[in-house]
């Protein structure tokens, strides 16, 4: 597989205008959430803090897990306040970390508490070359085996939810190159950080369809979103070049007016999240509000690249997953998780703007 330079990176990654797409608002509106449960990586920034403000404006309970927990928690305090909900809280997660992410899940844990909704959605994007504090390649550790990791010890909380959804913040990047499920960490393959980001996100695929396919009678869905073209944070590690090359920003510096903004972008992950239309869906690709199809070789890179959705190459990245962090199961609890007291079921809430 070719490595992919700056400039081989199309345009066309944009959705379109910014205009006709709703917000992470306009999605949640008319859902109650109250008496749900949501984590949310990442949710201090960018695609994430618009999730996380959405869900808690509908009356979930947020927690947001985030590298600084300083930072992060003055974040919360300003979602608290701009949504009247007091249940924003937040807790230390690195995903670059084996041991943070256990203890982060395992903080929730013992509260005993369900988890309704999981929003993977932290990640890293074109870092140079680099390896997580437990040897993963760097795109590949946090923004899939992190993840893994997180989902599978929590499972015992999204079990307990009787219905439960997992998001993960995938990318129409995945179009730049697939999965190596013999060399993921780029050890024998020159490295290139935006291949090594197009393998992370066509993992993320593989994982919500595995997730689904393991967990969907323990009432436990996931999907894949993308969130479209949107100028966050993510993209810090990227230079000038290659930021105009993708169609981020123009010739003069500033960004294209086509882009999302992260409320907009963050719309499919809400309504990924509370759509009652997708109660059933699991190990889908979500784009624009709606469930996308496979690609049809048309520019943009709209709709999933069919082996991102592969049942037979997401179950291998599950064991091979498995293997890397130790972990294949939920872990046993002596005594049932707390029940949701109140609010109505997400999937019977009133739909919002789709």
């Amino acid at each position: 597989m070719r490595p992919v330079t700056p400039s081989a990176v199309p345009p066309s990654t944009s959705t379109g205008p910014p205009a006709p797409a709703p917000t992470a608002l306009d999605v949640v509106a008319g859902h109650d959430l109250t008496g749900r449960t949501a984590v949310v990586t990442g949710g201090a920034s960018g695609i994430g803090l618009e999730t996380a403000r959405a869900l808690a404006r509908a009356g979930a309970r947020v927690v947001i897990g985030a590298r600084d927990p300083r930072t992060a928690e003055a974040v919360a305090a300003g979602l608290r306040r701009s949504t009247g909900n007091p249940a924003v809280t937040v807790a230390a997660l690195d995903l670059g970390s084996l041991h943070s992410v256990r203890e982060f899940a395992d903080g929730l844990l013992r509260r005993r508490d369900p988890v309704h909704l999981l929003i993977a959605n932290a990640g890293v994007m074109g870092v140079p070359p680099g390896r997580t504090a437990d040897g993963f390649e760097t795109h590949l550790g946090v923004n899939h085996l992190g993840h893994f990791a997180l989902a599978v010890r929590l499972l015992p909380a999204l079990h307990s939810a009787g219905h439960a959804r997992v998001v993960v913040v995938g990318s129409s990047a995945h179009h730049l190159g697939g999965l190596d499920l013999d060399d993921p960490h780029f050890e024998h393959r020159p490295y290139d950080p935006y291949l090594a980001y197009a393998q992370s996100k066509t993992a993320n695929a593989l994982f919500a369809v595995a997730l689904t396919a393991r967990h969907r009678e323990h009432g436990v869905l996931a999907n894949t979103v993308s969130p479209g073209a949107t100028l966050t944070g993510l993209q810090r590690h990227l230079s000038t070049e290659t930021k105009h090359a993708v169609g981020l920003i123009g010739p003069d510096g500033t960004p294209d007016p086509r882009l999302r903004t992260a409320a907009q972008g963050a719309a499919t992950s809400v309504w990924a999240a509370v759509a009652p239309e997708l109660a059933e869906t699991g190990g889908a690709y979500l784009e624009d509000c709606a469930v996308a199809g496979p690609w049809q070789g048309t520019a943009p890179a709209r709709g999933y690249l069919p082996a991102a959705l592969d049942p037979e190459r997401a179950d291998r990245l599950w064991e091979l997953s498995a293997a890397l962090v130790g972990a294949d199961r939920p872990r046993p609890t002596r005594t049932p998780l707390n029940q949701p007291t109140a609010g109505p079921h997400p999937d019977r809430a009133a739909p919002g703007v789709h």
